[in-house]
């Protein structure tokens, strides 16, 4: 089900533009509009799941396809040899600005933990 407000429903249903990267299945990657590091996309599933606390059981063949299309960014953009984060973010606390469950593909230079 589509979230009329979320910014991230709109991209997916092409009613705001975006640097599509990725749109196979049950997923779609845009690069990120502030990214951290050369490669920064986000992978969403195209129906609107709140975030990673909201999955659960049923959600198992939507996790391989986030993973799996990070991994296919990666690969594409080079940097999956030098390496790569994987991030999801949940709730405001956690630096979660849009409510729809994304994963963070950040790579392309070296990274320090914990970050910022």
């Amino acid at each position: 089900m589509k979230d009329g407000d979320c910014l991230f429903c709109k991209i997916i249903a092409e009613e705001i533009p975006a640097d599509v990267i990725f749109d196979r299945g049950g997923v779609i990657a845009f690069r990120d509009v502030n990214p951290q590091a050369p490669l920064h996309a986000l992978v969403v599933p195209k129906d609107h799941v709140r975030d990673a606390a909201a999955v659960d059981a049923s959600h198992g063949s939507l996790l391989v396809e986030l993973i799996g299309a990070a991994n296919e960014i990666a690969e594409a953009d080079g940097v999956d040899a030098s390496g790569y984060r994987l991030v999801l973010n949940v709730g405001a606390d956690a630096g979660q600005t849009v409510f729809h469950l994304h994963l963070h593909v950040i790579g392309g230079r070296p990274m320090a933990w914990p970050p910022g």
